[in-house]
Order: structure tokens, then C-alpha cells, then sequence
């Protein structure tokens, strides 16, 4: 066990912020993030800022910052994370997901990868600078968002349509689910996530005749709808390469010594380990059953069925992916979408990206940097509609063996405490110089 005096700054505010279960239900259920806000918010006047605290709804409090750089003619930089965390189901965990439990030389729980982890990296990064007496090289915008697992609406949604003002100036963001290290043959390579696939969530519904649950009932909505979320589950979607995907499996290629024209895209995705599963839903549309809602009795045969999609497709193909799902299921089962976001995608060039290359290569010589498109999103898809450009960037250098992208949402979510001295490192640098 690792006792706290041996922890690092880093390791024991992501662990404090575990401990506040902000767990977010969706669909407007949430345990609230307040209490994570405020802490953090009290970090933030401990390096002599001046938070502010919005309420996108009662409970779901946002917090952001303004810190001055050297340059104010630069472009401003928002830096951002999310407070809330999606269900554990402790009884699955081998540790209790909310106390933020150090054990062989990792911290576990709900959030240490998504993405409590980021959040303390970008308070004592921040903090490394400010202490110091030095200033990062342009103006920031530091920013913790409510409600990112439920899209936004009551975080980062929310203080773009009510409140754009606090991120005027402000051209490019940095943020989660990208930065870390992957393995690609024997040599370690960083992922920059240059974009995001848009997100649906939608659900399927089959009506059928209400009945005693004894009788022979041909007109039976969880029968239709089991036949539906199965067809759902079992389409396969073609590979279609963005900008993006095709010049990570180039480089891929490049690192592997093969002929991108010979190996397949999947092929390729799978060379990268336990980043694959990612970078294989990036080379296609996706949709995923995720809940089913049915019943109210054992005995009752129910006249309504449900069935929950998680559906992430291309910038641009969403209404294509909606008729593709509706024209499997049938006619006789409705398709009702709930909520979208955008996509994003970006060039994987610029001022931001040489400094992340320079920066990685500094903190791990030799390490090269790869774009990826996120198969899942981030709170830059809100920002996105102010025009700023994002990246997810939350630097962690992994061992090779660690499942760190299995552990999204997964199942003894973890990270490396030395993982998160690197990223505090990596971040203050950067910070400093971009």
C-alpha cells in the first residue's frame, strides 16, 4: 500500500475528487456535481483566481477560470475537464469504485480515467506554473464541466448557449480521451485525438396487444422488439477512412514497416493493442443496445417495449445511419431519436500540434505522436459550435500491458500513479510554452 505523504499532488486531488460519487444517470437524473465543483473551485482561489460557478440545472455546477498569460494578442487556450462520472456497480468492482483506493502503484475508482485524472492534472499543472511566479504563454480558460456524460446539456451546452462570452478569444481547447500512450509492434506511440465521430442516442419502440401472460400471443411487443435490437446488434457497417483514420493507419504502417495498400484498416487497428477496440470503431459507424424497458408484471404481457441505442456515426452520416437502422428493423418498429451532437474533425497541423509533439518528445525521445478520431465524445463538441478547434490531450505515458481504453466506463477503472506525475510534467511544460 502507498501511503499518502508518498503521493504526489496530482494523485491525491483525483483521489478527493473520486470520492465525491458524481455519478450522472442520464436523461436528467444525477447525483450533482456541487460538491466536486466547489472543491475545485476552492483549488482555484488557493492559486489566486477568481472561479465562477454556473448551474446549468440545480445541482449540475460548472466551474471556470480565467488565467492571464504572457501574450494576450495569442489565441486563448480553454482547458477543460468534466466532473461527473457514468454508474459503477460496486458489486462488480473489486475495490469500493468511490473511495479512491491506492493500491499496486495505481489509483482506482469511478473517474481515475474518465476523467477525474485530467482534472487533477490540469489543477496542479496549473498550480506548478502559477506558484512559481511564471504565467503560461497565453491567456487560459480553465473550465470543469457538469453533465459531460449525459451530452452537455446542463454543462458545457449549457455555457455555450447561455453564456458564450466567457469563451470569446478563445480558439483552440485541450481535453480528454487523447495524450496517452499506445503500443504499435514493440515501439510506444501517443495518441492526439483530432476529432470526434457525432453522437445519437436513440431508442427503438415495438407496440404490441397487452395480455395475461399465460396465452398463446402472437402480438407481443418484447418478442418484436428482441427480433429488432438483434437485427440492430448484428449490422455490419462498412469501412469508410476520414482524413483522420487514413493518415493514422499511414503512420501505423510507417512504424510497422508494411505497405498501407496490402494490410487492411482493421488489420492495422488491431496492431495497436489495447487501443484497437477504439481505433476500430473509428473506421466505421457504430450502433450499440445498450437498456431495454419492458414490463410491468410477470404475469402481464406489456403493449410497449423499448430498447436503447448508442449510436456514433460520421460527421454528416447521421440521417443515412437512422435510415439504415430503421430499414432493418422494419416498418412496424418506431425509431425515435432522444438526442444528437455534432461531429468534429480537424487537421492534425498547426501551432497546438507541433507544441504537443515537441513536448511528448522532450518528456519521451522517440515516442511519435499519431491523430485518432474518437469513436465516442468529448465536451469539444459543445466548444466546436463557437468555432474552437479541439483536441483531446490528457498526457499519460502507460505500461504496454495496461487496457487503459477498456477502462472507460468499464470495470476497475485505474490509472498509473507515476502516469499521472507524467501528465502533470507534460501539461506544465506545454502550458508554459504554447
Amino acid at each position: 500500500m502507498t501511503t499518502e505523504v508518498q503521493l504526489d499532488e496530482t494523485a491525491i486531488i483525483a483521489r478527493d475528487l473520486i470520492r465525491f460519487d458524481t455519478t450522472n444517470y442520464g436523461e436528467g437524473r444525477s447525483n450533482g456535481e456541487t460538491d466536486a465543483a466547489e472543491y475545485v473551485g476552492q483549488k482555484l482561489i488557493e492559486l489566486d483566481l477568481e472561479p465562477l460557478m454556473f448551474e446549468g440545472a440545480p445541482g449540475r455546477t460548472s466551474v471556470i477560470a480565467h488565467v492571464k498569460g504572457r501574450d494576450a494578442s495569442k489565441g486563448k487556450l480553454v482547458v477543460h475537464g468534466h466532473l461527473d462520472v457514468v454508474p459503477a456497480v460496486a458489486d462488480n468492482w473489486s475495490v469500493d469504485p468511490f473511495e479512491g483506493v491506492i493500491k499496486d502503484g495505481m489509483l482506482w475508482g469511478r473517474g481515475a480515467v474518465d476523467m477525474k485524472n485530467m482534472d487533477a492534472m490540469i489543477l496542479t499543472a496549473l498550480g506548478d506554473i502559477l506558484k512559481s511566479g511564471e504565467r503560461p504563454a497565453r491567456d487560459l480558460i480553465i473550465a470543469f464541466f457538469a453533465d459531460e456524460e449525459a451530452g452537455g446539456v446542463f454543462g458545457s451546452g449549457y455555457l455555450v448557449r447561455e453564456h458564450p462570452e466567457l469563451f470569446e478569444g478563445a480558439t483552440e481547447a485541450i481535453s480528454e480521451v487523447g495524450g496517452y500512450s499506445i503500443t504499435v509492434g514493440d515501439k510506444r506511440a501517443y495518441l492526439l485525438q483530432t476529432g470526434e465521430k457525432a453522437l445519437i442516442w436513440a431508442k427503438l419502440v415495438a407496440r404490441g396487444t397487452a395480455g395475461h401472460g399465460s396465452r398463446i400471443h402472437r402480438d407481443n411487443a418484447i418478442t418484436r422488439l428482441a427480433e429488432a435490437v438483434a437485427k440492430v446488434g448484428k449490422l455490419e457497417w462498412p469501412v469508410r477512412l476520414t482524413d483522420t483514420t487514413e493518415q493514422l493507419l499511414g503512420e501505423i504502417a510507417r512504424i510497422l514497416g508494411v505497405d498501407p495498400q496490402r494490410v487492411g484498416p482493421d488489420e492495422l487497428a488491431l496492431a495497436t493493442g489495447t487501443a484497437s477496440n477504439w481505433i476500430q470503431a473509428s473506421l466505421r459507424n457504430t450502433a450499440n443496445p445498450t437498456m431495454l424497458s419492458a414490463g410491468y408484471k410477470h404475469n402481464v404481457i406489456p403493449d410497449t417495449a423499448e430498447a436503447a441505442l448508442d449510436i456514433r456515426a460520421f460527421p454528416g452520416e447521421e440521417d443515412a445511419v437512422l435510415a439504415a437502422i430503421q430499414d432493418a428493423v422494419g416498418p412496424d418498429i418506431e425509431v425515435v431519436t432522444s438526442f444528437r451532437d455534432v461531429g468534429t474533425e480537424t487537421t492534425f497541423d498547426g501551432s497546438l500540434v507541433d507544441a504537443v509533439k515537441a513536448t511528448l518528445e522532450r518528456h519521451d525521445p522517440g515516442a511519435p505522436v499519431l491523430p485518432y478520431l474518437l469513436a465516442a465524445g468529448t465536451d469539444n463538441k459543445a466548444l466546436s459550435k463557437l468555432g474552437i478547434r479541439g483536441f483531446g490531450f490528457a498526457p499519460l505515458k502507460l505500461p504496454a500491458d495496461l487496457d487503459f481504453p477498456g477502462m472507460f466506463h468499464g470495470v476497475d477503472e485505474r490509472v498509473p500513479l507515476d502516469s499521472l506525475v507524467f501528465g502533470r510534467r507534460v501539461l506544465r511544460d506545454l502550458l508554459l510554452e504554447y
